[in-house]
């Protein structure tokens, strides 16, 4: 079972910014920027760990999922545009990063990650939770 899935039972917490019966979307605990954001899909287990082994509708929805995370996140941070990076090399669950940008560097993962305090994490989790279709589902 990946860290990401012990998430999504709540097993390990997190700072919860969206979900859905199929999308959990929360705040990366080491953040890029303020507001860098997961989003993952509720698989069932053995979970994927490369996005291009979803299904074409899993896939699909879970980018449209996203977009609304990230015109959520738009609302309440201020930044130019949310950037979007695949990587899925750190956990072996499907994953989209949200990175709200300011300028294109904001995005390097060879940056320094953020050290935010718990009540400023959730703080910004749940500003972000409020503004995403009128709050969390």
């Amino acid at each position: 079972m990946t860290l990401f899935t012990r998430i999504i039972k709540g097993e390990i917490p997190s700072y919860k910014v969206a979900e859905d019966d199929r999308f959990y979307a929360f705040l990366d605990i080491n953040p890029l920027v303020k507001g860098h954001t997961l989003v993952i899909p509720k698989l069932a287990e053995p979970e994927a760990d490369y996005i291009f082994d979803l299904d074409d509708k899993t896939l699909a929805d879970m980018m449209v999922f996203a977009k609304r995370v990230a015109l959520a996140m738009q609302k309440v941070i201020t930044c130019k545009r949310v950037g979007v990076a695949v990587l899925g090399m750190e956990v072996n669950h499907v994953h989209v990063h949200l990175v709200p940008l300011k300028k294109e560097t904001d995005m390097l993962f060879t940056n320094p990650k953020l050290k935010l305090e718990a009540a400023e994490m959730a703080t910004i989790a749940n500003s972000i939770a409020n503004a995403f279709d009128g709050g969390v589902e």
